[in-house]
C-alpha cells in the first residue's frame, strides 16, 4: 500500500483553491482537509435568534396547504424539546428521505421547506426525532451517500439557513433531528478524492487507499454482488487502484492517516454547531482495513468511533450517534463501547427485522426468539434501534443461506424484488397489505428492546415500484393527497419528479389526506399505537425478559421498571405469529396474583393465577399490551379496594382451551360490555353469554379500543363502519376486532361482530364491496384493499 501514516498534528500544505474552494460567507482560510478549520467555522446562530419566515428567510414559491385534521401548533402553544439526555430512550424515530418528502418550491424534488410544512403533520403522528439521510452536494449516484462536499447543502433541497430554520422549527415542536454521517467513503467527484488522483504526493495523496495491484484484503466480501466484482478499481489518472467497499464510484477514505480523522471531525463540529441531535454514522465496520482479516470491526475502527464520541461529549454534549452496522449481534454490540470507553449511543439491530418477516410466514416465534437469545447485554448507556423498513433493501446479510432462500421465495419471487443481498420491497407490498400482519408487524417493533425507526410513507401502507433501478423501487414520492403529484410537487411535467408516482392498483389511492379522514385506516392505527407507546415510558427504558409460553407460535415478553422505582410499569407483551388463533399458557412466576389489563382496550384481563400462569386466547396474528397491576388483589383488598369482577381465574389452565378467558363462577352482567363481548368471541358457555359465531371465536378480541385514541384530542367515532374479514391468500387470516382490517382480498363473506357499549348487531360485508375486493391488479396488488376503508 502506498497509503503512508501521518504523525497526529503534522501540517499539511494547504490545498489550492480549486481543490478546498470556501462556502460563500464563510470566513477564514481553508484548511488542509478541503474545509474551513474548527477555528473558523461559523458558528450557527442561537435558536431563538434565527429568523423565522416573518423574519427575513425568504418563503418557499408555494406553501404547502395544511392536511385536514392535522393542527398547527401556535408558536405559543409549542412544547420545545426537552432536557433529559436518555430522550432517545423512548423516543420514535421517522426517516424522511427529503427528496421524496415534500417539495416546496416546484420544482419537483423534495427540499428542506418541504419538510419544515409538513413538521406539524410529524407531531401529530407522533415522532419524536426525525432521520434526514444525506443532503450533501452529490452526483446522486447512490441516492446521496456519495458526497462530493461534505459541508454544505445540495442547492436543490435548499440553503444553510433553510437547514437551521428546519432545526429551530422541529425543537419548537419537540422534534429532534439526526442528520447521516457518511464517512466511510466519498464520491470519486469530492474535491479530496480529484486531488489524491492527480498529486500522489501532494497533501491529499494519502486520503484513499491505493495500491499498485489489485491482490490486497482478499478476504474481505463484495457487499454489492449485483454491480461489483472487485473491491478495487483502476484510475487511470493516477495509474493505481483504488478500494472501495461498495459501488467504484465511492472510494474508501484512509482512516490510517491522522489528516483524515482530523478532516472528518471538523465535518462534525460543522453539523453540530447548527444544533443538531445526532448522526448517523453510515457504513463504520468497514473504516479500516488490514491484511488477513475481512476488514470489518477492527480495532482500528472502534479506535476511531470514540474518538468521535469523545469529541462530542466534550464539545457538544448529548449529541447522540447511531451506529449503521449490518453484522452478527456480537459484533455489532462492540459498537457500543464500554463504560469508560463509550463509541455509538445507539445501534441498529439488524438481525432482528429479517426475522420479524421470517416469523410470520413461518408461522412461528422461535426466529425471533433465538435472535434475542442470542444478542448480548449492551452497556448501560446504550439503546438498540429498531425498523421493518428503510431506505435501503431489506438486507438478508444477517440470516442463514437456508432462510435467505426461504425469504426470497415468500417475499421476492420474481428476480427484480431482489437488489444485492436483499429484497427492495416496501413494508405493506410485503405483506400481501394484509391489516392484521402489519399492525402485527408495528406491535412487535414497538415492544421489543430499542427505540423504533419508521420508514416515511409505510405509516399509510405506501407500495413500491419495483421497475425502477436498485432501491429506487421504495424511495417514491410521498403521497399526501389527490391533488396532481399526489400533493407532493406542483410541477407540472410528471417527468420532472424526482422519481415517478405510484401508479399500482390498490396502492395509488392511499394518501395521508384519505386516511386522516377514515378513523379505521393505517394511519390512524399507526398514530394511536405510536401514542400509546409514548404513554408507556417502559417500552423504552425498562428491562426486558423473554417468558416460557407453551406454543412457539407465540412470543412473550415483559417490559419492566425497577421494582424499587415507585412509578415503575410492567408489562407483559404476547404476540401470536401463526395465521390461526392459539391458546397460550405463559409463566411469570414473580408476577403470581397480579391483575392484568389490556392497553389497547383498557379492560381488565384475568389475573396471573398463583403459580404464575396466565392463559390467553389470541387470534390469528393476535397481539396484546397487558399492564400488570404491581400490587397483588389481596393487597389491594386489604386497603380496602375491590377485584373486578372480571378477573378471577382458576389457579390451573382450563381444559377448554378456547375457553381461556372465562371469568369462573361470576355473572357475566357484571362485567364492561367489552369484555362481556371479548368472553362471547372465545365461545364461553357461561350463564347470560350465548356462543359466539365461529368466525368470532377465531380470534376476536374486546372492541373498547375504538373509543380510545391515545394522544388523541377524543374518542374515535364509534359508529365508523367496519367490514369483515373475507378470507385471504393463506389459511386463518382471521380478524382481531380491535385490528379491524379495512377491506378484503376477496373469497367467501364472513360475519363480524361490531360491539359498542350500546351493542350494535352484527354487520356484514355489502354484495358491491364483496364483488369490488375481487377486482385488482395482477399478483397481490388487490391486496392494498386491507389498507384502505371502502367506501
Amino acid at each position: 500500500m502506498s497509503a503512508t501514516p501521518m504523525p497526529a498534528g503534522s501540517e499539511v500544505p494547504a490545498a489550492s483553491p480549486a481543490v478546498a474552494p470556501m462556502q460563500p460567507g464563510q470566513p477564514g482560510q481553508a484548511s488542509p482537509f478541503g474545509q474551513p478549520t474548527s477555528a473558523t467555522v461559523p458558528v450557527a446562530a442561537p435558536m431563538a435568534a434565527i429568523p423565522t419566515p416573518s423574519g427575513g428567510i425568504p418563503m418557499p414559491m408555494t406553501v404547502a396547504p395544511p392536511i385536514p385534521g392535522v393542527p398547527v401548533l401556535p408558536a405559543q402553544s409549542r412544547p420545545g424539546i426537552s432536557a433529559d439526555p436518555e430522550w432517545f430512550r423512548t423516543a420514535v424515530f421517522y426517516e424522511a428521505l427529503l427528496r421524496s418528502f415534500a417539495d416546496s418550491d416546484g420544482d419537483g424534488i423534495g427540499d428542506l421547506r418541504g419538510l419544515i410544512s409538513r413538521l406539524d403533520y410529524l407531531a401529530w403522528l407522533g415522532v419524536d426525532c426525525v432521520w434526514i439521510p444525506p443532503f450533501y452536494p452529490s452526483p446522486i449516484r447512490d441516492g446521496g451517500y456519495d458526497i462530493s462536499d461534505y459541508t454544505a447543502i445540495d442547492p436543490r433541497y435548499g440553503t444553510m439557513e433553510d437547514f437551521r430554520e428546519l432545526v429551530h422549527q422541529a425543537h419548537q415542536r419537540g422534534i429532534r433531528i439526526v442528520i447521516d454521517m457518511v464517512v466511510n467513503h466519498t464520491s470519486d467527484a469530492h474535491p479530496w478524492f480529484q486531488a489524491s488522483r492527480s498529486d500522489p504526493e501532494g497533501p491529499y495523496g494519502d486520503f484513499y487507499v491505493w495500491a499498485d495491484d489489485d491482490s490486497g484484503y482478499d478476504d474481505a466480501r463484495i457487499i454489492f454482488v449485483d454491480t461489483e466484482e472487485s473491491n478495487w478499481a483502476y484510475d487511470v489518472e493516477r495509474g493505481q487502484f483504488y478500494w472501495h467497499r461498495f459501488f467504484s464510484h465511492q472510494p474508501d477514505l484512509n482512516f490510517h492517516n491522522p489528516a483524515v480523522v482530523d478532516a472528518i471531525h471538523d465535518v462534525i463540529r460543522f453539523w453540530a454547531r447548527t444544533g443538531v441531535d445526532g448522526f448517523r454514522m453510515d457504513a463504520i465496520p468497514y473504516l479500516t482495513e488490514s491484511e488477513g482479516t475481512n476488514c470489518e470491526n477492527l480495532p482500528g475502527t472502534h479506535e476511531i468511533i470514540a474518538g468521535i464520541r469523545e469529541m462530542l461529549d466534550r464539545e457538544f454534549p448529548g449529541t447522540i450517534t447511531i451506529a449503521e452496522a449490518n453484522q452478527w449481534p456480537d459484533d455489532v454490540v462492540e459498537y457500543f463501547g464500554t463504560e469508560e470507553a463509550p463509541e455509538c449511543t445507539m445501534c441498529f439491530h439488524f438481525p432482528v427485522m429479517p426475522r420479524i418477516f421470517y416469523a410470520l410466514r413461518q408461522g412461528s416465534a422461535e426466529a425471533i426468539r433465538w435472535v434475542l437469545e442470542k444478542t448480548p447485554d449492551i452497556p448501560a448507556h446504550g439503546q438498540w434501534g429498531t425498523f421493518l423498513r428503510n431506505h435501503d433493501e431489506l438486507t438478508l446479510e444477517m440470516v442463514t443461506d437456508a432462510e435467505r432462500d426461504q425469504m426470497y421465495a415468500w417475499y421476492a419471487p420474481e428476480e427484480r424484488m431482489r437488489a444485492n443481498i436483499g429484497i427492495r420491497r416496501r413494508l405493506a407490498p410485503l405483506l400481501d397489505a394484509s391489516r392484521a400482519e402489519v399492525e402485527l408487524a408495528y406491535a412487535l417493533l414497538l415492544s421489543l428492546p430499542g427505540s423504533p425507526c419508521l420508514y416515511y410513507g409505510d405509516e399509510i401502507g405506501m407500495g413500491e415500484n419495483i421497475w425502477l433501478e436498485d432501491r429506487d423501487a421504495v424511495r417514491t414520492p410521498m403521497q399526501w393527497d389527490d391533488s396532481p403529484n399526489m400533493g407532493f410537487s406542483t410541477v407540472v411535467d410528471p417527468g420532472a419528479l424526482t422519481l415517478p408516482l405510484i401508479q399500482a392498483p390498490g396502492y395509488a389511492h392511499l394518501t395521508v389526506a384519505t386516511e386522516m379522514g377514515r378513523p379505521d385506516s393505517l394511519l390512524h392505527f399507526t398514530r394511536r399505537i405510536l401514542h400509546l407507546r409514548r404513554s408507556h415510558p417502559v417500552l423504552g427504558r425498562g428491562g426486558f425478559l423473554l417468558r416460557p409460553t407453551s406454543d412457539d407460535a407465540v412470543l412473550a415478553h415483559t417490559r419492566c421498571d425497577d421494582p424499587s422505582a415507585p412509578e415503575g410499569e410492567s408489562l407483559l407483551c404476547v404476540a401470536n405469529l401463526s395465521a390461526t388463533p392459539r391458546s397460550v399458557t405463559i409463566e411469570v412466576p414473580e408476577l403470581a396474583g397480579r391483575r392484568t389489563i389490556d392497553l389497547f382496550g383498557g379492560c381488565p384481563f384475568p389475573s396471573i393465577d398463583e403459580h404464575g400462569r396466565l392463559t390467553l386466547t389470541l387470534g390469528a396474528r393476535g397481539y396484546y399490551w397487558l399492564s400488570v397491576d404491581r400490587d397483588t388483589p389481596e393487597s389491594v383488598e386489604n386497603a380496602g379496594g375491590t377485584e373486578h369482577s372480571g378477573d378471577s381465574q382458576s389457579s390451573a389452565p382450563p381444559a377448554d382451551t378456547t375457553s381461556t378467558h372465562t371469568a369462573q363462577n361470576r355473572p357475566t352482567e357484571r362485567m364492561p360490555d367489552a369484555h362481556r363481548f371479548h368472553l362471547r368471541s372465545q365461545g364461553s358457555t357461561e350463564r347470560g353469554v350465548d356462543r359466539a359465531p365461529a368466525a368470532q371465536r377465531r380470534g376476536a378480541v374486546d372492541l373498547a379500543q375504538r373509543h380510545r385514541d391515545p394522544g388523541g384530542p377524543g374518542p374515535v367515532d364509534a359508529s365508523a363502519p367496519l367490514v369483515p374479514a373475507q378470507g385471504g391468500r393463506r389459511p386463518g387470516a382471521g380478524l382481531l376486532a380491535h385490528h379491524r382490517l379495512l377491506g378484503t382480498r376477496g373469497g367467501r363473506a364472513r360475519p363480524r361482530h361490531s360491539r359498542t357499549a350500546g351493542r350494535q348487531r352484527a354487520r356484514w360485508a355489502r354484495p358491491e364491496r364483496r364483488a369490488a375486493a375481487r377486482t385488482g391488479g395482477p399478483g397481490g396488488r388487490r391486496g392494498a384493499r386491507l389498507l384502505r376503508h371502502p367506501r
